[in-house]
């Protein structure tokens, strides 16, 4: 049996949520489903989200399947995460996706041979968060890996907002020799997690031009930084 690959990327969508007010031609999760299509991707993890609760929706004319995880519809929502995923994909999932909180979600893929890839989903605490929600989330996402089967496939990815910089002498391992800039507080939190969990950041494994590295502009220094990651587990030999 041929294997087909299959493509999977992270988006900050900055909501889902639609405003009646704009002049917005269709729903959001229709155009990011059409996007999605356009660059031929078969699961994002979505970040940002904005909708309350767990939920779901299909939208038949793109033909993907979101998923989403957020707080109650009464609390204020500056967070959300969640999945979007090709249909015909989600009728070979052995369980829907799994909202851990509003930061994290999961989601189990089957894999050929009777193999499984779990992909995590996250939008981590921005620079101006309390340390305590800083913590908190990184001793979720911890407890999240730690009940991942070492067997499994283990995908992170999303908005960690973070810069783990281009420090490969220090970080030999964790981070490629194609890092960017210097390493700030939130990096230094994700890159004690790779440290323990023995992860690998592998936007810094890659030469590629500097447009396609960085994935976010700082509205005041309009300087691009790389603060969206794809991380997975070190292969053991």
């Amino acid at each position: 049996m041929k294997e087909t690959p299959c493509t999977i990327g992270t988006w900050n969508v900055r909501t889902l949520m639609d405003n009646d007010k704009t002049k917005r031609p269709g729903r959001r999760t229709a155009l990011v489903a059409k996007e999605l299509a356009r660059y031929n991707n078969d699961i994002a993890a979505l970040c940002e989200t904005h909708f309350p609760a767990e939920g779901q929706l299909t939208e038949l004319g793109a033909g993907y399947t979101f998923f989403w995880s957020g707080r109650n519809i009464e609390e204020r929502r500056e967070a959300g995460v969640g999945f979007a995923v090709r249909s015909n994909i989600v009728k070979k999932l052995a369980s829907l996706p799994k909202g851990v909180n509003d930061r994290i979600m999961t989601l189990r893929l089957p894999l050929k041979g009777k193999h499984y890839a779990t992909l995590v989903s996250v939008y981590a605490p921005t620079m101006t968060n309390p340390e305590e929600a800083k913590d908190k989330f990184y001793e979720e996402l911890e407890s999240v890996i730690a009940a991942v089967p070492r067997v499994d496939k283990l995908v992170i990815l999303g908005d960690f907002n973070t810069r783990v910089g281009s420090d490969q002498k220090t970080w030999q391992g964790l981070i490629g020799k194609n890092g960017i800039g210097n390493c700030n507080s939130n990096g230094l939190l994700l890159l004690r997690l790779c440290a323990e969990k023995e992860l690998i950041i592998t936007n810094t494994m890659f030469r590629l031009p500097a447009r396609n590295k960085t994935s976010w502009m700082h509205p005041r220094s309009k300087h691009w930084h790389l603060i969206d990651y794809l991380i997975v587990r070190k292969k053991r030999h």
